[in-house]
């Protein structure tokens, strides 16, 4: 990982690389913000710091920009362009997948006739800031994991966040934290956890280093956030209704679990919340106005990714078309099914749901979430999450 925070193995396949950041005409490629779409919100003041908090916090947001970038390539529009300009600048991972057994995984999901295939996505974020040698992965545990599913009608997605401490079975580990995969095995054991858990098929992993989120958050000028009632985390208070967050406030906001209801629930909802509302702004009309800060904001999502190495240009490219009428309206965000918490020797750790976990899984598996998310209104993110 170099000082911009590039997660370093190798790069995607793809143009050339331009550091530059230019004022371009994208009309006709980019979606018109003020047609056929669905848009989509006072500041957090200091009040003390500590210094332990800063490590949990960036656990919560080293996720949040991967899906940024999903999202940004397949809702944003722009194909050819896109897929051109950006796909150079991601940084690749390498074959995570090589070491799976292709013959135990799990069966792509269901497919429905004149209709694409469904496309599912790992997102991961790690928590650790120290420097990688090229091919090298960051040596730490997974601290956010989501499953992101674009449907297959390329009209909907649905987000699911598996609480980095659940308590599930490790493929040759046994019992322990999810999060505990990554240590053992890297991404390729972690994908094999998932879909054991899950019996979802992975199709491509990505991660995301720390600074990129941040650094996005302030090109865009800040993000607003609803929040349910007032609380307090490090330096900061987020008072009860709409609060501007800058890069800084964002990383107390999301990475907050003291003093929430939920716990790590409420951090994960708060995650999302984040999401929600960055994804609103970065397609709104004002950042579509300005297509050189688009650009850039762009190019920094992207710089801070790293993908698998199947994930090449041509299937930006195919997923970006095909998905073109996707908006952030369309992306639903749940969490895993949970039973609640408890001790596994002096480990807290979360117990899912095993039985309705398998209801939202195999309404996953039949690509068929979306229309029955009313059954998980407990799961669902809320409109105002605490």
């Amino acid at each position: 990982m170099d000082d911009n925070g590039r997660l370093g193995r190798g790069r995607a396949e793809s143009g050339g690389r331009n550091g530059d950041t230019v004022g371009l005409d994208l009309s006709g490629i980019l979606p018109d913000p003020s047609g056929g779409g669905r848009g989509e919100r006072p500041e957090g003041t200091p009040s003390g710091s500590t210094r332990r908090p800063r490590r949990l916090l960036r656990r919560a947001l080293l996720t949040l920009g991967v899906l940024a970038l999903v999202l940004a390539l397949v809702v944003g529009g722009g194909f050819w362009y896109l897929t051109n300009r950006y796909a150079g600048n991601l940084d690749s991972l390498g074959d995570v997948f090589d070491g799976l057994n292709q013959g135990s995984r799990p069966a792509p999901p269901s497919q429905t006739a004149g209709q694409d295939a469904p496309v599912t996505f790992l997102l991961v974020g790690s928590d650790t800031r120290a420097e990688i040698e090229d091919g090298e992965l960051p040596d730490a545990r997974s601290d956010a994991i989501m499953i992101a599913r674009v449907s297959g009608d390329r009209r909907h997605a649905q987000v699911v966040s598996i609480p980095r401490d659940s308590w599930v079975d490790i493929p040759g580990h046994g019992k322990n934290k999810i999060n505990a995969a990554y240590a053992f095995g890297g991404p390729t054991l972690l994908i094999q956890t998932v879909e054991q858990l899950t019996g979802e098929r992975i199709d491509h992993y990505a991660a995301i280093s720390f600074n990129g989120l941040i650094k996005v958050t302030d090109d865009l000028g800040g993000v607003d956030v609803d929040v349910a009632e007032t609380t307090t985390n490090g330096p900061y208070t987020f008072a009860a209704g709409m609060n501007h967050l800058n890069g800084d406030q964002a990383r107390w906001y999301v990475g907050q679990r003291h003093g929430l209801a939920g716990g790590d629930f409420d951090r994960v909802k708060r995650q999302q919340n984040y999401l929600r509302s960055m994804f609103g702004k970065l397609f709104s009309q004002a950042s579509f106005s300005d297509l050189g800060k688009l650009d850039g904001i762009l190019r920094k999502v992207t710089s801070a990714v790293a993908v698998d190495d199947t994930l090449g240009t041509g299937d930006l490219l195919s997923l970006g078309t095909s998905a073109r009428n996707l908006h952030p309206d369309d992306v639903a965000f749940f969490t895993a099914p949970v039973l609640g918490t408890g001790m596994e020797g002096a480990a807290s750790v979360v117990y899912l749901d095993p039985n309705t976990g398998a209801r939202m899984w195999g309404y996953l598996q039949s690509d068929s979430l979306g229309e029955n998310s009313g059954e998980f209104t407990d799961e669902a993110l809320p409109e105002t999450p605490r």
